[in-house]
């Protein structure tokens, strides 16, 4: 049986089947098995049994046989320093000095740059106190791997403990031709401090002055008693850095050691000096021991001081962040100028006043132009230096672009100071310029209200058309306008409309769309209140399509700076502006037409196919000369506004006039919102 089971198919033994796959109630984990296998030892083997040499020839056969291992291990893989080092460190267990020595040269021949097998090497020659080998191992090593300090800090500590004071200075000597860290240098100065070398040290300290921490070389003035040198040491600091440079850390001890000397004028002008100049995120430790002073050597004005200092920190970083910021400014101005000399008054408003607005338009400039007031008023009233209010007042004229607007009241302001001066001739030629520049127009309105206070009307009328010769400008056609509705007479409101009439003819070359909407606007009012439907449907045809347009950008470079949307102004009454109103018109026609046509839809097909067809004619009828007018850069797009035509549409329904007439409101609001600005000045 054996046999033939031996030559045929091997037997396989049956595997028991589980018929219960449930877990087990109690779990086994590895844990558990390993913390058992520990607890009963199963795992702990019996120690080798030791060898005892008697005698000298077990001795070489032991000694061949562990080199013999050392060195297979060095054939199979060279690169591996741990077997270079445990084979040098068993000879040296021999007291093999020369062979051990020699192992660690083969290894440093494979491996030249291991710091470990230096510092091995080094340690060996100084157990068995080999002083000029274990020398000769550091300079080498220090000529290989200058960057390691760990060799120069072992050099320089055997020199030391050898009693070598000058070997080991050379050796800090050579360390530092390198210019180490900082560390390297306090270990050469702690060196010759045990030997009571201070000179020296103090010889190091201004070598390593360009690189070594100022504020521990003043500490070590300080520390020897050299309290001088060590104020000498801070000052030189504080002009080595600079305004550019400036390091909180070194204020902070400056401050300190100033303070320990009992000097506290000195220690207040210290902070101050730092924190007028230390940005106010870097300066928090400074801001913080400066309070902490003033509370305990300061009186109220100290105190008073801290808090001023501080509001100033804010202000400068608020003007900083947008130096157009005029608000910021004038806060900062009332600051110093309530506890701050002239000189740093008159620098803060020079700093101020050359923030020039970007845009030289007049709603731009009337909060910057109360800097050069503010400035003129404290140099007259606070300084009394008539000279210097003078010059500001000359400086600020000479800046501000007359020929497209000024201010009347830097003007007047001017001449009333030199009035106050007695300066008569002076004041006299301030109002010359202002004459023929900025007070033409409150001239002729001192005028005008002079006249109509005597009620002599027809000066009055005289006097607007003479001025209107001069200037076309919307207020005096609306102020004239509106004097003609003031006077009580039987005719009253023909002549103001008659006046809005002319002024609107002589608008319609006005390059400023929004000038001649505000007096279509002012017109608008007027028929509202006084005119009738006829009036008002004469004015309301006026009235401009606000339309929402594209244009392209170019750069300074005259490269693409993409697009910028903005909106326009289409009047009814310019020729040029006909034909895209009409087509405007058309497309409010057919999308009236289309809605019409969405209700008779189902009735008749071919019918609708007829006039879904009519949008795509119309447009194919107008004709291409009308977006010549247009830029060809320019995209327009209507708004939800009133499109105004300049013929009457007999098709229009009274609901598309309602309309009409909310969306004309909706759009007067807005002009009014635009144009309220304007009227203010």
């Amino acid at each position: 049986k054996m046999a033939s089971t031996a030559a045929g198919k091997q037997r396989i033994p049956k595997v028991a089947k589980v018929k219960n796959k449930a877990p087990a109630e109690v779990q086994i984990t590895a844990e558990q098995l390993l913390r058992e296998a520990k607890e009963r030892e199963l795992e702990l083997l019996p120690p080798p049994p030791k060898q005892k040499i008697t005698d000298e020839e077990e001795l070489n056969d032991y000694k061949l046989r562990k080199r013999k291992a050392f060195e297979d291990n060095i054939r199979k893989n060279r690169t591996v320093i741990s077997n270079w080092i445990k084979y040098a460190q068993w000879e040296e267990s021999l007291k093999e000095i020369q062979r051990a020595r020699s192992i660690y040269e083969r290894a440093l021949d494979v491996d030249h740059r291991n710091i470990t097998l230096w510092l091995k090497y080094a340690e060996m020659e100084m157990k068995s106190r080999q002083v000029n080998h274990a020398r000769n191992i550091w300079d080498r090593a220090i000529t290989i791997l200058p960057r390691v300090n760990q060799f120069w800090y072992k050099y320089t500590y055997m020199e030391e403990m050898l009693g070598n004071v000058a070997g080991c200075r050379q050796v800090f000597e050579r360390w530092m031709e390198w210019e180490p860290d900082e560390q390297a240098w306090h270990s050469y100065i702690n060196f010759e401090l045990r030997y009571k070398e201070v000179d020296k040290a103090r010889t190091i300290y201004e070598r390593y002055i360009l690189l070594l921490n100022w504020i521990k070389y003043a500490r070590f003035e300080e520390k020897h008693g050299y309290v001088a040198h060590s104020r000498k040491v801070y000052e030189r600091a504080v002009e080595f850095f600079g305004e550019e440079h400036m390091e909180e850390n070194l204020f902070v001890a400056f401050a300190r050691f100033e303070e320990i000397q009992k000097e506290f004028e000195r220690v207040r002008v210290i902070y101050k000096y730092a924190l007028d100049r230390i940005p106010k995120h870097q300066a928090q430790e400074l801001f913080k021991n400066y309070t902490m002073f003033e509370k305990k050597f300061g009186d109220r004005r100290g105190i008073e001081d801290v808090i001023v200092s501080k509001r100033r920190f804010q202000y400068e970083e608020e003007v900083k962040a947008n130096p157009h910021n005029y608000d910021a400014w004038f806060d900062y101005l009332r600051l110093v100028e309530s506890d701050a000399d002239p000189d740093t008054v008159r620098e803060v408003y020079e700093r101020a006043i050359a923030n020039i607005p970007p845009i030289q338009e007049k709603r731009h400039w009337r909060r910057y132009i109360y800097l050069w007031i503010n400035y003129g008023l404290y140099e007259e009233l606070e300084v009394k230096d008539p000279e210097r209010t003078r010059q500001v007042y000359q400086a600020c004229l000479d800046l501000i672009p007359h020929k497209k607007f000024t201010f009347a009241k830097i003007w007047l302001l001017y001449a009333q100071f030199e009035i106050r001066q007695k300066n008569l001739q002076g004041a006299r030629k301030v109002m010359v310029r202002l004459s023929k520049r900025a007070m033409t127009a409150v001239l002729w309105k001192s005028y005008i209200d002079f006249e109509i206070e005597q009620e002599e009307f027809e000066n009055t009328r005289n006097l607007y058309k003479r001025l209107l010769q001069r200037t076309q400008h919307v207020k005096v056609w609306i102020s004239y306008a509106k004097f003609e509705l003031s006077i009580d007479t039987a005719d009253r409101l023909q002549k103001c409309r008659q006046i809005y009439e002319e002024a609107n003819k002589g608008m319609r070359s006005c390059e400023e769309k929004e000038e001649r909407l505000m007096l279509l606007e002012s017109w608008k009012d007027f028929e509202m209140e006084f005119g009738s439907d006829s009036t008002r449907e004469r004015v309301r045809k006026l009235l401009p399509e606000k339309v929402k347009k594209r244009r392209k950008l170019t750069a300074e470079d005259g490269s693409d700076a993409g697009w910028e949307e903005y909106y326009d102004y289409i009047f009814p009454e310019d020729a040029a502006n006909q034909p895209n109103l009409k087509l405007l018109a058309m497309a409010k026609m057919w999308k009236r037409q289309q809605a019409t046509d969405v209700g008779d839809k189902p009735q008749d097909k071919s019918l609708g196919a007829e006039e879904s067809a009519l949008p795509a004619s119309s447009e194919s009828a107008t004709p291409p000369e009308n977006h010549n007018n247009s830029d060809r850069n320019t995209e327009t797009e209507t708004e939800q506004e009133k499109t105004y035509d300049d013929q009457d549409d007999n098709d229009s329904s009274s609901s598309s006039e309602s309309d009409s007439e909310e969306d004309d409101g909706a759009e007067k609001k807005e002009k009014g919102r635009e144009g309220s600005e304007e009227d203010k000045d």
